[in-house]
């Protein structure tokens, strides 16, 4: 008796999974040139949630997938011998760290809910890395910055109000779900800053650069909002 072929295995255990899912009130849906399960009971339960500062958990116009979506980008160096995260600007004490020690920092690991700004929402997304917050301190931010240039690959830039970058979910990461960041996903480390849509979690990060002026970024100089509220529907300026 001859072996089955894999890829037989493969159609029927992701066609079984589709029923199931199906059955369960989850769509398996196209996006992006990927597979993504697009669930009804985890949007309906989402929005029935508050969070802490009394914000619905689910934002408007949004919904619930069940895996990050990479979103695109062009890619970085993937090497961790090569990372570079330069801290610089209005600060007294700038510094450039490599992955390692970046890692030998206060690390912690959190879970939090990241809004697409289009229409997508993954939740409890398990991430570790360094707060902002404790890479502005060891800096030593002036009094005066008001704003965060998160740079990234290729010239990249993302900008987020200083309030925003050093909240207490607010990170570089460099782990997602237990395992280092895929490429697709920024490898080897990202900005995280879940409150925000997250085209302001920039991929690739090489710098986080402290300014008294706004400076808007790739996609604020095209269209999209400033300061990017998911709750406020911020999607474009």
């Amino acid at each position: 008796m001859s072996e089955q072929d894999p890829r037989s295995t493969l159609k029927s255990i992701a066609r079984r999974d589709f029923i199931m899912r199906a059955v369960s009130g989850t769509a398996i849906v196209g996006l992006g040139g990927g597979l993504y399960a697009l669930s009804d009971s985890l949007t309906r339960d989402a929005r029935a949630q508050t969070r802490p500062d009394g914000r619905p958990r689910l934002p408007p116009g949004q919904r619930v997938i069940e895996a990050l979506k990479p979103m695109g980008g062009e890619p970085g160096e993937a090497s961790a011998g090569a990372f570079r995260l330069r801290v610089h600007g209005e600060v007294e004490h700038p510094f450039e760290l490599g992955l390692a020690e970046l890692q030998e920092l206060v690390a912690i690991t959190m879970y939090a809910d990241v809004h697409c700004v289009t229409g997508w929402s993954v939740l409890g997304a398990k991430w570790k890395g360094v707060r902002i917050s404790d890479l502005a301190k060891k800096a030593g931010v002036k009094e005066g910055a008001r704003h965060v240039i998160i740079e990234a690959a290729h010239g990249y830039t993302a900008n987020v109000r200083i309030a925003d970058a050093l909240l207490p979910n607010a990170m570089v990461a460099w782990e997602l779900e237990d395992r280092p960041l895929r490429r697709a996903h920024g490898a080897p480390a990202r900005a995280l800053v879940p409150d925000l849509y997250f085209w302001k979690s920039a991929k690739w990060i090489t710098g986080l650069k402290f300014v008294r002026r706004d400076e808007p970024g790739y996609w604020e100089t095209r269209g999209y909002h400033n300061h990017a509220d998911p709750w406020n529907e911020e999607r474009y300026g």
